[in-house]
């Protein structure tokens, strides 16, 4: 038959467990079981007032903000309602079933006072990192390096033509973004990147760049950069920069050094796409850090006129000329070993020697003589051509699609589509916390869940 709920008289008193309510298998458990936060007053104290009213725990703000980038809850007024109405939320953070929530402000004032002048974010995904070196998910053999770009919070219709900006402003009156975009004009990743003044500038957010990389509708961007290990997918390092391929380049190489030092991990070999395939950053991976770079080359010598390209040339190292296919050499120009202002240098070939040479039609047909231009670093061109060649090189190629996953997880999980604060300080702001929740999804899952290490591929 049909049920009646009974009304009956309301309990004087109640016993509320909020341990025994959040499910076993909820994400926020396995989270919890790997994140410690237990240093974080301790190296937070210099940056707070020995007098004065309590302030809102340091602790408790980091934990709802992992929580909100781990569940994708980006804004801080929702992030404050649901704590307050989710019972594991407030499990997670550490709050009673009448514990007061702080105001979203309170976050604001952290993120750009004491939050920022002692980086605990990047603390925080330095520790989450080596709890993955420790739980064994990190190999240290193989990287993958790439960068992925996230629109900033800039509009086009409010934009200023890049030959009417000027960077003569007053950073005394000048809003946050602004002033963190003054001061980045010397980084290497971001003003001093390239000296092409973009098509747009975005006067609330001068450090995003104008961009058309995704062969669409031109918008304002950021470039999300990610170092991370082939084995599991952990991320190492993350750095955010111009949207533009000199600027990620300079950040690939911040990352590789940042993480030699942190945890003293430099891979064997590193995976990326041609955007990372430039002569001097090969340079950087061969001759500076002994890394073999599965990349791309980007090489301009080919020709498709049917005359002979570069890779038609013999070079001979220790006598530092070219032999041509007929069998004939062709010196190097210079004999004071000066390179061009491009870092090329040119080999021409003996006009005698071309005049009565039969492959004359397909070397040089409309010139005296064939001249060939080498890179001072082209050696290691060279070692990046040879393992394009490897079948290890083909494997790679396949490996570097993790950290491709990782972006689109991001996008479509994370629902970082578009970022939320601006200037270079917001923008490192969010992508670290987005590394942090991706890594410690990462850590919770294969914890609770061991792989089978056997099943592993033996790089």
């Amino acid at each position: 038959m049909m049920g009646r709920r009974k009304s009956e008289q309301s309990q004087l008193f109640y016993a509320f467990d909020l341990e025994a309510v959040v499910p076993d298998d909820h994400q926020v458990r396995q989270i919890a079981a790997v994140l410690d936060l237990s240093w974080a007053r301790t190296e937070l104290a210099p940056y707070y007032s020995h007098t004065g009213r309590p302030s809102v725990d340091p602790e408790l703000m980091i934990r709802m903000l992992i929580l909100g980038y781990v569940f994708a809850i980006r804004s801080e007024r929702a992030l404050c309602r649901e704590v307050q109405l989710n019972l594991a939320y407030r499990w997670f953070c550490g709050l009673g079933i009448e514990d007061k929530i702080p105001d979203h402000s309170a976050f604001t004032r952290a993120r750009n006072e004491r939050f920022r002048q002692h980086d605990v974010f990047r603390r925080v995904f330095e520790r989450v990192v080596a709890a993955c070196i420790r739980a064994d998910l990190v190999g240290g053999s193989g990287f993958a390096v790439d960068a992925s770009l996230i629109a900033a919070d800039a509009n086009k219709c409010r934009s200023t033509p890049g030959s009417k900006w000027s960077r003569d402003l007053d950073p005394a009156t000048a809003r946050r973004a602004v002033q963190d975009y003054l001061a980045s004009l010397d980084d290497p990743a971001w003003g001093a990147a390239t000296d092409v003044m973009p098509k747009f500038v975005a006067p609330a957010d001068p450090a995003a760049q104008w961009t058309g990389a995704l062969r669409n509708a031109a918008f304002f961007a950021y470039a999300d950069n990610y170092l991370i290990d082939v084995k599991f997918g952990i991320i190492m390092d993350v750095e955010a920069s111009r949207a533009i391929r000199q600027a990620e380049v300079g950040a690939s190489q911040t990352m590789i050094e940042r993480t030699q030092a942190t945890f003293g991990i430099k891979p064997d070999w590193i995976v990326g796409d041609t955007a990372y395939g430039s002569a001097p950053n090969l340079h950087f991976l061969v001759d500076e850090k002994g890394i073999a770079p599965h990349v791309p080359v980007i090489d301009k010598s080919k020709r498709d006129d049917g005359t002979f390209s570069r890779e038609d040339f013999i070079y001979d190292n220790e006598h530092d000329y070219y032999v041509c296919p007929n069998g004939k050499i062709a010196p190097r120009s210079n004999r004071k070993r000066k390179a061009r202002g491009d870092n090329m240098v040119s080999y021409f070939s003996r006009v005698t020697d071309c005049r009565s040479c039969p492959l004359k039609p397909r070397c040089c047909p409309k010139s005296p003589s064939r001249k060939i231009t080498r890179h001072i670093h082209e050696a290691a061109r060279d070692v990046a051509r040879a393992i394009a060649k490897t079948a290890a090189y083909e494997q790679t190629r396949r490996d570097r699609k993790k950290v491709e996953m990782l972006f689109a997880h991001l996008k479509r999980i994370l629902r970082m589509g578009r970022l939320r604060l601006r200037g270079p300080a917001g923008a490192q702001f969010e992508f670290t916390l987005a590394a942090i929740a991706q890594n410690l999804r990462r850590l919770a899952k294969l914890t609770i869940q061991p792989p089978d290490i056997s099943r592993l591929r033996v790089a």
